[in-house]
C-alpha cells in the first residue's frame, strides 16, 4: 500500500497558529515505527501541475496564488499567510492525492498522509485549503479516463463545499458530506448527499447514518473510484468538532467505508482530512489507525468485511 507524504514541506505559521501542521511528520514517524508498511512503502508526490489545477480552480485565482497576490481579506480566509513554501505544499498535497488516485487503480488502495483540503472553491480558498485535492484529483482522474465515476466520501466533521461547489452537476462524480449541522462553514453548500448531524452525535448515531448513507453511494451511483476524506475531527477530544465519537467509533466507521469499497472492488485513496484534538497524540493516533485499518481490510479482507 503506497503513502504519499510532503511533511517535509514545511509552512512558516506565527507562533500560536491553530492549525496543527506537526502532525503531519508525527503520522508518517508513527507509521514508519508501526511495522506495517515498508520504507518503500513511503514516497514524495509530484507538485500538481497548473493544467490539473486548473480543471476545478479558477485561472485567475491560481495565479493570484502562485505570485503571492492574494489580497488580504483572501489570506484570512485562508487561515495561512502566503509564503513560497505555502504555495508549494498545498501543489504536493494535492499532488499526493492525485498519486493516491493512481496507486489505488491499479494497487486498490492508497493514501495521501495529508489532504482533505475540502473548503478550498474553485475561485477562493478557505479553512487552511488553498487548492481542493479530492475535487482536483476526481476531475483529474476523469479527464485521464482512469475511471469513469467517482465518489468523495467525506467523514471530516466539517462539510465539504469546496468539494460540493466544484463538482456540482457533474454526473459522473457524487459527493457525500456526513458533518456537523452547526459546524463550520455556517452557510452550507450541496452535496449530491448531505448528513447533518447534531452536536453531541455519539458512536451509534453516526455509524446508522453511515450504513444508510454508503447504501446510496455503492448501490445507487456505483463508482469505480473513491475519495475518502477520513476526518480525526469527529473525536469527542476534539477542539472544533462538536461531536461524540470515540477512537474506536472511528475505527469502526474506517473500517465500514474502507470494508464497503472492498466488497464493491472499487478502488479507494485516503486523505486525512482534519483533526484539532486537545492532545495532538490522538489526533495522529486516528490518523494512524485509520491508514492501518486500509491496509488491514486491503491484505486480509476475510477479517475485516462484514459477515
Amino acid at each position: 500500500m503506497k503513502l504519499f507524504y510532503a511533511d517535509h514541506f514545511v509552512l512558516p505559521l506565527p507562533p500560536g497558529h491553530r492549525f496543527p501542521m506537526e502532525k503531519y511528520a508525527r503520522l508518517r514517524q508513527r507509521l514508519q515505527d508501526g511495522g506495517l508498511f515498508a520504507a518503500h512503502d513511503f514516497l514524495v508526490p509530484e507538485a500538481a501541475d497548473d493544467a490539473t489545477l486548473r480543471r476545478a480552480h479558477d485561472a485567475a485565482y491560481l495565479e493570484r496564488v502562485a505570485a503571492g497576490t492574494l489580497d488580504a481579506a483572501e489570506q484570512r480566509r485562508i487561515g495561512f499567510p502566503w509564503s513560497a513554501a505555502m504555495v508549494e505544499r498545498s501543489r504536493r498535497s494535492a499532488g499526493a492525492t492525485l498519486a493516491a488516485c493512481r496507486a489505488a487503480l491499479t494497487e486498490g488502495c492508497a493514501a495521501n498522509l495529508a489532504g482533505g483540503t475540502h473548503h478550498a472553491h474553485r475561485d477562493f480558498g478557505s479553512g487552511f485549503c488553498v487548492f481542493n485535492d479530492a475535487a482536483v484529483a476526481a476531475l483529474a482522474m476523469l479527464a485521464e479516463g482512469r475511471a469513469r465515476r467517482v465518489a468523495v466520501i467525506d467523514c471530516d466533521v466539517h462539510q465539504g463545499d469546496g468539494t460540493a461547489t466544484i463538482l456540482a452537476g457533474n454526473p459522473a462524480t457524487f459527493t457525500l458530506s456526513l458533518h456537523g449541522a452547526k459546524n463550520f462553514p455556517f452557510r452550507k453548500a450541496a452535496s449530491d448527499l448531505d448528513i447533518e448531524l447534531p452536536d453531541g452525535t455519539a458512536d451509534a448515531e453516526y455509524l446508522a447514518a453511515l450504513e444508510g448513507a454508503l447504501a446510496q453511494v455503492f448501490d445507487a451511483f456505483r463508482p469505480d473510484l473513491a475519495i475518502y476524506l477520513a476526518g480525526a475531527d469527529p473525536y469527542q477530544g476534539d477542539r472544533l468538532g462538536r461531536l461524540a465519537l470515540s477512537r474506536a467509533g472511528l475505527a469502526e466507521r474506517d473500517r465500514r467505508v474502507l470494508a464497503a469499497c472492498r466488497t464493491a472492488g472499487v478502488p479507494v485513496a485516503i486523505a486525512m482530512a482534519g483533526g484539532y484534538a486537545h492532545h495532538i497524540d490522538d489526533t495522529v493516533a486516528i490518523h494512524a489507525a485509520t491508514v492501518e485499518t486500509a491496509a488491514r481490510v486491503w491484505r486480509h479482507p476475510a477479517q475485516d468485511l462484514p459477515a
